[in-house]
């Protein structure tokens, strides 16, 4: 299991459109409608489960909010930042 990432290695590390809340990982992604949110969190689904690492996310049409932490880690870890870091490149 990862270690938690301090508070000063999680904002060094936090990708671009990303911020913390509530001691996770956050972003909102908007579309251009929601066969492309869908899409893009198909994309992602694949990439989470080849990482063994699943996102917390809600899907209202064109929006998808995502929030990342490593349960068992109690805390952000490094597969969070990578994740997050996929879901940019997929994002587009």
């Amino acid at each position: 299991m990862p270690d938690p990432l301090s508070e000063d290695q999680v904002q060094a590390a936090l990708p671009q459109g990303w911020s913390v809340a509530d001691a996770k990982l956050h972003r909102e992604f908007e579309f251009a409608n929601f066969v492309a949110a869908f899409g893009f969190m198909t994309r992602a689904a694949l990439v989470a489960e080849k990482m063994d690492h699943h996102p917390e996310w809600f899907n209202v049409y064109n929006r998808v909010v995502v929030d990342l932490s490593t349960h068992d880690a109690g805390g952000i870890t490094q597969l969070d930042v990578d994740l997050a870091t996929a879901m940019n490149e997929l994002a587009g």
